[in-house]
């Protein structure tokens, strides 16, 4: 996946007269393939091993899945573009029948790395089971295959990207996404004029302001990437539709928000709908995820 993104921008910089060459360098999520995501406690866990190679010279710009940027960029280093985002919706592969899924009270074995995807199955399916899920989309694709759990999820984007989203699938429609799910971001060195200046060129606007949206939510709230903290910004009608939410690491407490607003008053829409949360009860819960879910 983090190949085929970094080509996709490759292949965009070409359309506008910018030659490039591809730097392969591993994360330390791509090297600890174990550890669920959530034990692991660390932001930018996907992004670190990127920004030492930017601000050592190493490379020029770095290709990230904007989800797993942590919402503080590391000094010296900002974002470049965004580009057009994907589908930004949660996805479920099964196996056999999904009949089990109509009834909120059966038994079920699901597997997924994310906490955020746990607390939303839990708290809609409180008696499953959750399996850790790793490693890259095929070998994930092939864990479930040979495994004896009903299904697992993944992102939509993630797999539609690479052409291999499953007969057997269907969109969780009810499951609220990661903050900026499904949209490709770039970075550069500040003060790289150049470089920035190249990948302005296939900036999107609507998904850079909708994802800043989402991710100035989950900063507000708690700030990590691996956190049961969902967000989505929609523009519509010249409207920005806004939903969000926060669980309990378990699942079993849940609050969520949602804003309609015209797309001139957005603002400072994510902090403010963070706060509001906050005050309603969210406060608690936040707490309760930064002491381990206790």
């Amino acid at each position: 996946m983090a190949v085929w993104q970094a080509v996709h921008v490759q292949k965009l910089l070409a359309e506008h007269g910018f030659e490039s060459e591809l730097v392969h360098i591993k994360s330390e999520g791509d090297i600890d393939l174990q550890t669920p995501l959530y034990e692991m406690g660390v932001q930018g866990i996907f992004t670190r091993s990127l920004d030492i190679a930017l601000l050592n010279d190493t490379i020029d710009i770095a290709v990230h899945s904007m989800k797993d940027v942590p919402t503080q960029l590391p000094k010296g280093i900002v974002q470049a573009a965004v580009l057009k985002r994907a589908s930004f919706k949660d996805l479920f592969m099964y196996k056999g029948n999904i009949d089990f899924l109509n009834d909120l009270n059966s038994a079920a074995t699901i597997a997924t790395s994310s906490i955020r995807r746990k607390a939303q199955w839990l708290n809609r399916y409180p008696n499953h089971i959750i399996e850790n899920l790793r490693g890259n989309v095929n070998t994930r694709l092939k864990k479930v295959a040979d495994s004896n759990w009903n299904g697992a999820i993944f992102a939509a984007a993630g797999l539609e990207r690479i052409e291999l989203r499953p007969e057997q699938s269907i969109e969780l429609d009810w499951m609220l996404p990661a903050p900026a799910q499904g949209a490709i971001t770039v970075a550069c060195k500040e003060g790289d004029d150049f470089s920035f200046g190249a990948c302005q060129k296939f900036n999107d606007a609507d998904t850079a302001l909708s994802t800043k949206i989402e991710r100035d939510f989950l900063r507000a709230l708690l700030g990590g990437c691996s956190t049961p903290i969902s967000a989505l910004a929609e523009i519509k009608n010249n409207e920005l539709i806004f939903k969000g939410n926060i669980l309990s690491v378990d699942g079993k407490d849940k609050l969520a928000i949602e804003k309609r607003i015209s797309i001139k008053d957005t603002g400072n829409l994510g902090t403010d709908a963070a706060r509001e949360l906050l005050n309603n009860g969210g406060q608690k819960i936040a707490d309760s995820i930064r002491n381990g879910g206790k």
